[in-house]
């Protein structure tokens, strides 16, 4: 965490980095409260549509790319 928390705090464009820690923290969540495959999809599509939501407007043109 404090790795990927430094290098985002010194490169923040870099969505490719910041999609795969998001990743290993949902990975992280699941394994440690034990989640039903439905909740963890249900996790997934929440944080997701999150991150869609403030990208899109925070980065209209990356967002509106990655669709």
């Amino acid at each position: 965490r404090v790795k990927l928390r430094s290098h985002l705090e010194e490169h923040p464009e870099n969505l490719e980095t910041l999609m795969k820690g998001i990743s290993l923290l949902l990975r992280a969540v699941v394994a440690k409260y034990k989640l039903s495959p439905q909740a963890e999809e249900d996790l997934y599509k929440n944080v997701v549509g999150v991150i869609k939501g403030i990208g899109g407007m925070l980065l209209p043109e990356e967002f509106s790319e990655a669709g």
